[in-house]
């Protein structure tokens, strides 16, 4: 088997006991977003998967959005990134 080599690690222990891996990444070039896979790059970044400036390459973000991501998950958690729920959990 081969493997791509990679700067970083390849899987991670996130604080709930779980492992992460690359693999458990949406693609790059996502374009359509749930929260779940926000979440999910919002937790890799957090644990080391991959960098801020590699997550906003390769899934075409810019800064400002991905900020946004991580203080919605850390103010309401996985909810926060629905988009349905934009009005509840936003300050106007």
């Amino acid at each position: 088997m081969y493997l791509k080599k990679i700067e970083g690690p390849r899987s991670v222990t996130l604080p709930d006991g779980t492992k992460m891996t690359r693999g458990d990444l949406p693609p790059a070039g996502t374009r359509r977003w749930v929260a779940s896979r926000k979440a999910a790059v919002v937790k890799a970044v957090a644990a080391g998967l991959i960098s801020k400036a590699e997550a906003i390459e390769d899934y075409e973000l810019s800064e400002e959005e991905f900020d946004a991501w991580q203080l919605a998950v850390c103010r309401h958690g996985v909810n926060g990134l629905r988009a349905t729920a934009l009005q509840k959990y936003r300050q106007p």
